[in-house]
């Protein structure tokens, strides 16, 4: 299979490594400016524009927002007519997303200080989410669990979905799993007019505090464009898998690995570092051997060949150099004693360890969740999580004493930087001497 060869040690290694895995979305102004306008007419129109704009894009013929309304009665419904084994999956996979996401909860605290001085933090769930699913002939219930439990586990009072449904298809699997994620309000809505209904609210579809979810390139500009007007969870770029093997895994194990992510679309990102030439090779000839028997082929031929790679280093402390260089979405540690070397990873979304635990796991139940930083961003900013929907309020509590005592250091601070006034409302509270 063609894809891309490099050698760790070779002296072209990292400008050639840096441009392979170099993404950055193409800002096309054209969509900038229509997204702009669709918004601005949204926030203007409210319902009305979003009909239409509904209507346009996704070929329905709704005459108001009643008939892009999924009532949770057809949630229940559905949920009711999948078969046992999808609907037993799906709750199993529910169950474990919100047991791993309940331990990340965080509580308020407070403690006082030598003077009685109450200091802490009052921790509080957003008050509304939105969540954006993709929707049509497509099914993602995987996206609504990972989006939805987060927010319910935080204690989110209201989650507002939005799935299109292009030519009036609805997915049974995207309706089951918002019932059994709790979602409230379900609109068959997309695109940018979407993303403006949950900004800035209609007379049907309530403003949100925070959208979260994944969408095509008038999603993602629709979420840039609002942020600031609410939060959003990030702007992502396409999949990616980096894998270390120590070349005693299974290679047609780790080539499916590869291809898990290779399939999403044509500018995934799927690469494979090991310090044996002859797994490499072996690697090879497994993704070309097992590629036919795929759906997506063609997709994953040219996402092999345009970001794929296959790396050689001297040994795994090298091939950890590689991984914080490249700070990959989702790392599969495919070696020996995978949670010792996984103390040297500083950037990763996900860290999979050992040879028996493939990506995909990770994707559908295995609790952790799937909304990852991508395009190096885990540098800074880490999966999507109950501490996304949750806020932290500052407390500060002063007794007489303590402001007694802090008054005379924020006195000086202020009179340094020439405020007056914040010296004043300071020295107001400082105990006079008997």
């Amino acid at each position: 299979m063609k894809t891309n060869r490099l050698n760790a040690n070779d002296a072209d290694f990292v400008p050639r490594l840096m441009a392979l895995t170099a993404w950055s979305e193409e800002r096309d102004e054209e969509v900038g400016e229509r997204v702009r306008g669709i918004l601005r007419d949204v926030a203007g129109r409210g319902d009305a524009a979003v009909v239409e704009y509904t209507n346009r894009f996704d070929r329905r013929d709704a005459a108001s927002m009643a008939d892009l309304t999924v009532e949770r009665a057809q949630l229940e419904a559905a949920l009711e007519r999948l078969p046992a084994e999808q609907r037993q999956a799906l709750e199993a996979a529910a169950e474990r997303v919100s047991d791993y996401h309940a331990r990340q909860k965080q509580d308020s605290w407070h403690y006082r200080d030598a003077h009685g001085t109450l200091l802490g933090q009052q921790v509080t769930p957003l008050d509304r989410a939105g969540i954006y699913v993709p929707g049509g002939k497509a099914a993602y219930p995987s996206s609504v669990l990972m989006n939805a439990l987060p927010a319910r586990v935080a204690g989110v009072a209201e989650i507002v979905m939005v799935s299109p449904a292009p030519d009036g298809e609805l997915n049974d699997m995207v309706l089951a799993a918002a019932a059994v994620a709790g979602v409230e309000r379900f609109f068959t809505l997309g695109g940018a007019q979407a993303v403006g209904a949950l900004a800035f609210g209609t007379e049907t579809v309530p403003a949100v505090d925070k959208i979260v979810g994944p969408g095509n390139i008038y999603v993602a500009e629709a979420k840039r464009q609002v942020f600031g007007k609410v939060g959003i969870d990030m702007i992502a770029g396409p999949s990616e898998i980096l894998v270390v093997c120590d070349g005693k895994t299974d290679p047609d194990w780790i080539a499916m690995d590869l291809f898990s992510q290779a399939e999403h679309d044509e500018e995934a990102q799927s690469i494979l570092v090991s310090p044996d030439a002859d797994f490499l090779a072996r690697v090879e000839e497994a993704m070309e051997r097992l590629a036919p028997t795929l759906e997506r082929e063609t997709v994953i031929r040219t996402s092999m060949a345009n970001r794929g790679a296959l790396i050689q280093v001297d040994d795994l402390d090298q091939a950890m150099e590689v991984v914080n260089r490249v700070c990959p979405e989702h790392l599969e540690l495919s070696l020996d004693d995978a949670e010792v070397w996984a103390k040297k990873v500083r950037h990763a979304g996900a860290i999979f360890l050992g040879r028996h635990t493939p990506e995909a796991l990770g994707d559908y139940c295995a609790g952790p969740n799937h909304v990852l930083p991508t395009s190096a961003t885990s540098r800074f900013s880490s999966p999507l999580g109950v501490y996304d929907f949750q806020k932290r309020s500052s407390l500060i509590g002063c007794s007489p004493e303590g402001a007694s005592e802090l008054g005379k250091i924020a006195s000086v601070l202020s009179r340094a930087e020439s405020l007056t006034a914040h010296a004043r409302s300071a020295e107001m509270r400082i105990k006079k001497p008997l």
